[in-house]
């Protein structure tokens, strides 16, 4: 039986159960997905009769990317970034931070989307002045959202990320999508994985589970239900931390966490959350999301 690995190459496999398909066919897309390589892989149907559903997809991406990216000038989070107020935000964007908030509540401040500049800092190895002047912007509770408008503390310095948590969200989005084309079992990879129904011979999606060498530590199966895999160590910030840290400290207390819910977008910023929260407080976040399961802690 075959094994998704959670950090493989990104693909998505699709039975068709309301469209008609072609027997051995399989219609293949590359793109980028938030700076990312990503794919799509749909078993049962041509290039051809999959032109409509890539071209969704690439314009559902090209969607999102106009409000989470970082690498985009002209997206929300750029625009609040840059100039510390959006007027306006789509509801994609403001249902994202309402997420974000909970998860920033119930690790007691360790999960907190204003850690960009102090990331920034760190990545490019500024001195003991920049550091501290980065991490006086960073704090949650300082951001104003409305419905109508989202604010900074301060302008200019301050400046939000969504990195540990909008590649859930991007894949929920494109399962939706690929739902709304009659897909009824399909596995979606957009940097955190969503199964929806089962694989083409019935049985259950299968993942595989890596640490931070990559090696497969458990297998679990998918059905209707997302995972998330957080390795804080898979990129180093000039030595100094890895990618994911707690704010206050810089330390996180485990090297990789995998995490299964209803969403990816759920299980994504849950399983940054808990490389940042000790053994001990970690039944007591969960208890917060009662179908949320604990998959893999390292």
């Amino acid at each position: 039986m075959s094994v998704l690995t959670r950090r493989r190459f990104l693909t998505i496999s699709a039975a068709c159960a309301a469209m008609p398909t072609t027997a051995g066919a399989v219609a293949q897309w590359r793109g980028i997905a938030l700076g990312a390589p990503a794919g799509l892989r749909l078993e049962g149907l041509t290039n051809t009769e999959a032109a409509p559903i890539f071209a969704a997809v690439e314009a559902e991406l090209d969607r999102l990317e106009a409000i989470y990216s970082l690498y985009r000038p002209e997206s929300e989070l750029s625009r609040l970034n840059a100039s510390g107020r959006l007027k306006h935000p789509s509801p994609e964007l403001l249902g994202l931070l309402s997420l974000c908030a909970v998860l920033n509540d119930v690790s007691e401040g360790a999960f907190d989307p204003t850690i960009q500049p102090l990331w920034n800092a760190l990545a490019n190895g500024s001195g003991e002045l920049e550091l501290q002047t980065a991490h006086e912007a960073v704090g949650w509770q300082k951001v104003i959202v409305k419905s109508n408008e989202i604010q900074l503390p301060v302008p200019g310095v301050a400046a939000i990320t969504l990195n540990g948590i909008a590649q859930g969200e991007i894949t929920d989005r494109v399962a939706k999508l690929l739902r709304s084309f009659g897909l009824q079992n399909v596995l979606v990879n957009m940097g955190e994985i969503a199964g929806l129904g089962n694989r083409t011979d019935g049985a259950a999606w299968q993942v595989g589970l890596t640490g931070s060498n990559d090696v497969v530590l458990s297998r679990i199966e998918l059905h209707n239900r997302a995972v998330a895999t957080s390795v804080p160590d898979a990129m180093r910030l000039r030595d100094r931390a890895g990618h994911i840290f707690d704010p206050r400290s810089l330390l996180v207390f485990h090297d990789a966490v995998s995490v299964s819910a209803p969403t990816a977008a759920i299980a994504d910023g849950l399983s940054t959350t808990l490389c940042m929260t000790p053994a001990e407080r970690i039944d007591l976040v969960l208890s917060r999301f009662p179908e949320v399961s604990l998959e893999n802690l390292v």
